[in-house]
């Protein structure tokens, strides 16, 4: 005897009485250089979608293009959302906290603000440095950001806030701002000493050896011929930053010198800044974010305590792991005057 095959379950309707969707108050967005998350979230904290897309570069692709990458994501957290299309008058959002890579400078600001106001996710639009994100995130309860975050990345920064509103930043563009550090600027200081070190230019260093042999090249030789070259694309240096902490780790003098001054540079960031907020004589956390600072390298991070120590006696430092987005996210609950209660939900949804 046959069996009838049975039809596939249809979902069910909602029900009429089924109380509305919560509709978002921001649109938390945090864009990096590698990638870019954003979040939409209700008023009271909870997390009603989320996106990613890749990174945000506007000085290598020009703003609107790089606005097409927040985009992305963005559309991806509207439809986790279940959220139609913005239309005119009917933004995603109240608010929009927008924690950007390359708006070191506030005139970048204000233009990402006007690009990214234009395409209408929110009735209201901010735009912050990345490095804020770090700060907000790492800053628990719903009173107004007071402290310092300093984020050893790709690059390096440093801000400051206080609940008057007082902010203290750097321009972080690289060299010409006076900056030193960061994943690209370890790496080239890195290949430098071992360029130098292995043509007697400069005294003998593992990093010879080591740098090559992580892409599997027999001297340093191989190594800048194929930099040079294009057989190694350039961005692939990067990876060479845990071997530069390994070598340091292991005892060699050149490497273990690099790594300390990069402590040295953290520690002066932050000291400066609490001296223009007039924090360094009260008790005040410094936040540390981004990959390098994160990463657990135990020398870099006893030169940093030592140094903290000394120039900063009251400064409380602790590391930030949550994910940046949740920065901006309670930044736009700032702005709307949230309930403590909101930013603790918020706080719990990213771990």
């Amino acid at each position: 005897m046959g069996v009838t095959p049975t039809a596939p379950t249809p979902r069910s309707a909602p029900s009429p009485r089924s109380a509305p969707p919560a509709r978002p108050a921001v649109l938390a967005i945090d864009a990096g250089n590698s990638k870019t998350d954003a979040a939409l979230i209700a008023a009271d904290g909870t997390v009603l979608g989320t996106g990613r897309s890749g990174g945000f570069q506007p000085p290598r692709t020009g703003v609107e293009e790089a606005v097409d990458v927040l985009a992305q994501a963005v559309a991806e957290a509207a439809e986790a959302a279940a959220l139609p299309l913005p239309a005119p008058g009917a933004p995603y959002a109240e608010q929009v906290a927008a924690c950007l890579a390359n708006a070191d400078l506030p005139v970048e600001e204000r233009r990402l603000a006007d690009a990214i106001g234009a395409r209408g996710w929110g009735s209201a639009t901010r735009v912050f440095n990345d490095t804020f994100a770090i700060l907000r995130a790492g800053l628990s309860g719903g009173e107004p950001p007071r402290g310092v975050a300093v984020v050893c990345g790709a690059g390096i920064n440093c801000v400051g806030m206080r609940p008057d509103g007082r902010t203290a930043r750097f321009p972080a563009l690289g060299q010409i701002s006076g900056d030193w550090g960061g994943g690209g600027g370890l790496a080239a200081e890195a290949l430098w000493w071992a360029a130098r070190a292995q043509d007697g230019r400069g005294g003998p260093t593992e990093l010879a050896a080591a740098l090559p042999g992580h892409f599997g090249l027999g001297s340093m030789a191989e190594l800048i011929e194929a930099l040079h070259l294009g057989t190694l694309a350039h961005g692939r240096t990067h990876e060479l930053v845990p071997v530069l902490f390994s070598v340091a780790a292991a005892g060699d003098a050149v490497a273990s010198a690099i790594v300390e001054r990069q402590a040295d540079e953290v520690v002066v960031l932050a000291a400066v800044a609490l001296a223009r907020l007039d924090l360094l004589e009260e008790e005040a956390p410094v936040l540390l974010g981004g990959g390098v600072l994160t990463a657990g390298h135990e020398q870099l991070d006893r030169r940093i305590a030592a140094g903290l120590a000394r120039r900063a006696p009251r400064a409380r430092v602790s590391v930030v792991s949550a994910p940046p987005v949740l920065g901006a996210g309670l930044l736009g609950l700032d702005a709307l005057g949230a309930l403590p209660e909101a930013h603790g939900k918020l706080r719990a949804h990213f771990g």
